[in-house]
């Protein structure tokens, strides 16, 4: 009896080492990204005209 458990002992032992040695191995690597925005005061004139707008057209949106 004590042979076949160091047996299964060892069998086990061979067994997770060599599960172990297969794990795989998952990298992740972002390359920066580069953005470039310009927000013109034009832009701004604009939609907060487009807001007068339709707060005119609509009093009780809020």
């Amino acid at each position: 009896m004590t042979r076949t458990r160091i047996r299964l002992a060892l069998i086990g032992l061979v067994a997770g080492l060599g599960v172990s040695a297969c794990t795989p191995t998952v990298r992740l690597q972002v390359d920066p990204i580069q953005i470039y925005a310009k927000l013109d005061a034009d832009v701004r004139i604009r939609l907060d005209k487009e807001l007068q707008d339709l707060l005119v057209a609509n009093p009780n949106l809020f």
